[in-house]
């Protein structure tokens, strides 16, 4: 199962940056990206890639007592930026420090759990909301520009996800991958059991 670990932004903060994403709409070249859909919108904390079903029930213990270690944090989705004019975001605003120390729990845990993950890059915290196409380029700095003032609404992140991602098969051109929450921990809440018997032992 491919795998990745993120914070789920709330209905209110959807419904916010969807408002704002609008007159981007309209800006040259837009029907030639690829959006993303509101409801698959998350922060990745970590890519975990294709994760054996036998490492399953270690990851959920690890990540468990990873989501225990961290108290909720208040965030905003924020301004705009791209990857050169592969893919277009937006950031996040708050407390990043908490944020960024959480990802890091988060890779950790996945790694002592034997998942694969991606750790190449370090943790940049964006969600995507548009995709340029290879055969169709599109230049994304008016896009970005667009956003650089957008502040969204503020909200609670108090729940680390396990989300699955599913590929296109259809072939359809424009297709998305499918996103399905498989597990949910509250930050701040009770952890797996410690092993070993030794209380607080963290992912």
């Amino acid at each position: 199962m491919r795998l990745f670990a993120a914070l789920l932004p709330p209905p209110a903060a959807v419904d916010a940056l969807a408002a704002a994403l609008e007159p981007l709409r309209s800006l040259p070249g837009a029907r030639d990206l690829r959006w993303t859909a509101p409801a698959g919108w998350h922060y990745t904390l970590a890519f975990l890639g294709e994760v054996p079903d036998d490492v399953r029930p270690g990851l959920d213990e690890r990540l468990a007592r990873a989501a225990h270690r961290h108290e909720p944090c208040e965030l905003r989705t924020a301004g705009g930026g791209r990857f050169g004019n592969r893919a277009l975001w937006t950031a996040a605003e708050g407390d990043l420090r908490e944020l960024s120390r959480l990802a890091d729990t988060v890779r950790a845990a996945a790694r002592r759990a034997g998942a694969p993950g991606d750790e190449q890059h370090g943790f940049r915290p964006h969600l995507t909301l548009a995709r340029a196409s290879k055969n169709a380029p599109v230049d994304l700095r008016p896009f970005a520009a667009a956003l650089a003032d957008f502040r969204g609404t503020w909200w609670r992140a108090d729940t680390l996800s396990l989300v699955a991602s599913t590929l296109p098969r259809s072939g359809v051109p424009g297709e998305q991958p499918a996103y399905t929450a498989v597990g949910s921990w509250p930050l701040g809440g009770p952890g797996a059991p410690p092993e070993d018997g030794a209380p607080g032992t963290a992912g």
